[in-house]
């Protein structure tokens, strides 16, 4: 799948998770925080949608962006090779994300390699699912992870491990692009 391809698939996906829900645009939008116009845009593919707003929406349908790029592409094989591993990018902030091992229906455990561009951040309101695991490990650069009410300025080779049931937010140096791997797990 190419990306103008994935993009269409995921439209046509958050449309049907909607209404398999039996939601209006007007009762997501209340659920999510996003505009009823926007999210007819994105369904109708005429929008592509950014990181914080697939956070927003993952999250009123209480599942993970990882889950619903899942949903959008074809469950991996056992090895999945580097050049099979899914780049999805958010032009808007500067953050790509490369699902290394992205969920499978029978594992619980997946792996994302994340960049976010110097001088950016990305915020999410809420967890999608309360209580999922993170283990983030920073590769290189500098990146400042708000959990809740708490504050990590993390350095190359810094882990931070814990259960995401709030706010979250990721924010990189003014000079310096940060790129880390997330580990995730399901409770």
């Amino acid at each position: 799948m190419n990306s103008l391809q994935i993009e269409a698939a995921l439209a046509a996906r958050l449309k049907s998770l909607r209404l398999e829900r039996g939601l209006s645009l007007a009762e997501l939008s209340a659920r999510s925080g996003v505009s009823r116009a926007t999210l007819s845009r994105i369904e109708n593919g005429e929008v592509s949608p950014t990181a914080q707003v697939l956070g927003k929406l993952c999250s009123a349908f209480s599942m993970t962006l990882s889950r619903l790029m899942l949903m959008v592409e074809q469950s991996p094989p056992a090895l999945i090779r580097q050049a099979q591993q899914r780049v999805w990018r958010d032009q808007e902030t500067g953050f790509s994300r490369r699902n290394v091992s992205p969920p499978a229906e029978d594992l619980s455990c997946e792996i994302i390699e994340c960049e976010l561009a110097a001088n950016s951040s990305i915020s999410y309101d809420a967890s999608p699912i309360k209580g999922l695991e993170h283990y983030l490990l920073l590769i290189s650069g500098q990146l400042q992870v708000t959990i809740g009410d708490e504050i990590y300025t993390m350095n190359p080779g810094d882990v931070l491990r814990y259960k995401l049931q709030t706010n979250s937010g990721f924010v990189t140096s003014d000079q310096l692009a940060a790129k880390y791997l997330l580990v995730i797990t399901e409770p």
